[in-house]
C-alpha cells in the first residue's frame, strides 16, 4: 500500500507543472496589435514580446502595458 501511495505522489509532483497554464504577450505579424494568449505563439501568425510566459493572465495583461511595441 505504502509503495502504491509513494509512487502516486511521485508522479502527481510530475505532472503538476505541466498543467500550469501559462500566458503569453503576442503580435499578430499582419496588424501589429498585442494580445494575450494561452498557447505560446508559433512566430507564423503570431510574435511572442518578453522571453518567458506568465502564470496568470493578469500578470501578463500587466507586462504588455508595459512593451514599447504595444503602444501604438
Amino acid at each position: 500500500m505504502k509503495k502504491i501511495l509513494i509512487a502516486g505522489l511521485l508522479v502527481a509532483g510530475f505532472v503538476t507543472p505541466a498543467l500550469a497554464a501559462e500566458y503569453y504577450v503576442a503580435q499578430n505579424n499582419t496588424s501589429h496589435k498585442c494580445s494575450v494568449v494561452a498557447k505560446k505563439p508559433d512566430g507564423k501568425t503570431m510574435t511572442m514580446l518578453g522571453t518567458d510566459g506568465f502564470k496568470t493572465k493578469s500578470e501578463a495583461m500587466n507586462a504588455m502595458k508595459g512593451m514599447t511595441e504595444c503602444k501604438a
